[in-house]
């Protein structure tokens, strides 16, 4: 072999470093272009009051963006009415007069109705958590999509944020049976519409934020919204000192995060990532935090505001189940798109929720043993 004589090892040498030198500024200039630009502005808006701690779950999910982007992304979130009211988030992101949302699927139950099946019925035995297992893994992530083409909306939805199961609702008193429901001007939405009309109430659909105000002044007899951080803070103990937990009406919802999907498909693709994994960190921990502060509020609403919480009677919930194979029935035979989403969820609860009755222990015993009245919890 050859050698190499000294002055060709430092021309040599010299290409290499001049090389080297080049690439580092290139990889140190791409970064350097994207800054240049600034960051991407978002404006978004909530269905939710500012009070509200939904609004804050929205507040929270805007964070955890900017902050995993290092304020490449910088989304602002207004609360509801800001720009458009509640019901009129899902056109305002379409046509890119916001550029995303916070809210509820069931809130665009007016455009296509099958929306209401993520979150609004009993969930085939599936909770919140069961369900958004079912959008990632089942298919319903693809349906979606589907669905809001089917409509022209030109955005891109992620679910995320399961819910615990909602209350049956407010009350001047208890109901003890279904027919105690009859002739109840009440507040709902989503298939629950559907539910309640049949279980004999006359409903009437309206956003958060004016559900006090209207049993207040009388338009509304009774109504359900959510939980109980959302009830206390939107006033409900002002108004009604009768809550009945526990419904099949919305035993599954989760939040929905919403681009403009114009604005989404602009981005580039590390942060589209970034977003995707922000929507699952934000769903943990909404979760969390409606733990800790949900149970709070549960013993302030008692303690302080002096509610009284009853068991809605298995009855109703039977009811419920009854009124509801009715309804998805029929709007299966009208909606085939409908008809598909539902067969699709069948399919997985009944493989997902059979392998939860079997695997995981019932926790009422631990309750009882623990915290019952012959609790042993204060012994230890």
């Amino acid at each position: 072999m050859k050698r190499r004589t000294q002055v060709e090892r430092k021309t040599s040498r010299r290409r290499f470093l001049s090389g080297a030198a080049m690439a580092g500024a290139a990889m140190m200039a791409a970064p350097s272009v994207v800054k240049a630009q600034g960051p991407v502005n978002m404006r978004w808006q909530s269905t939710w009051p500012s009070k509200d701690i939904f609004h804050e779950f929205a507040l929270d999910f805007a964070q955890k963006v900017n902050d995993m982007t290092g304020g490449d992304l910088k989304i602002e979130v207004l609360p509801a009415g800001a720009v458009v009211p509640a019901f009129g988030l899902l056109d305002a992101v379409s046509q890119g007069t916001l550029d995303g949302g916070h809210g509820v699927l069931v809130y665009h139950y007016g455009k296509q109705t099958a929306l209401a099946l993520w979150g609004s019925g009993p969930g085939f035995a599936m909770d919140a958590n069961m369900l958004l297992a079912w959008h990632k893994y089942g298919g319903g992530k693809e349906l979606l999509a589907k669905l809001y083409e089917s409509i022209g909306a030109n955005v891109v939805s992620f679910p995320y944020g399961p819910m615990p199961t909602q209350p049956l609702g407010w009350f001047k008193k208890p109901v003890a049976k279904a027919e105690d429901i009859e002739g109840l001007k009440f507040r709902t939405v989503g298939i629950s519409i559907d539910v309640f009309t049949g279980l004999g109430a006359a409903v009437n659909a309206l956003p958060g934020g004016e559900i006090v105000a209207a049993l207040d002044r009388g338009l509304l007899d009774a109504a359900e919204f959510n939980n109980a951080s959302s009830d206390r803070v939107l006033g409900f103990p002002d108004v009604s000192k009768i809550c009945m937990l526990q419904s099949y009406h919305q035993n599954a919802e989760q939040f929905e995060v919403m681009f403009n999907k114009t604005k989404y498909d602009g981005l580039p693709e590390q942060m589209k990532a970034i977003i995707t994994n922000a929507v699952e960190a934000a769903s943990q921990d909404m979760a969390w935090k409606a733990i800790d502060r949900y149970s709070k509020d549960y013993v302030e609403m008692q303690t302080t505001d002096k509610v009284k919480f009853y068991k809605t009677p298995e009855a109703i919930l039977k009811r419920q189940l009854e009124v509801y194979d009715e309804v998805v029935k029929k709007k299966a035979g009208e909606n085939p798109l409908f008809k598909e989403i539902l067969q699709s969820q069948i399919a997985f609860a009944e493989r997902a929720t059979r392998w939860e009755q079997d695997t995981v222990v019932g926790r009422r015993l631990v309750f009882d043993h623990y915290f019952g009245p012959k609790g042993v919890a204060k012994e230890l």
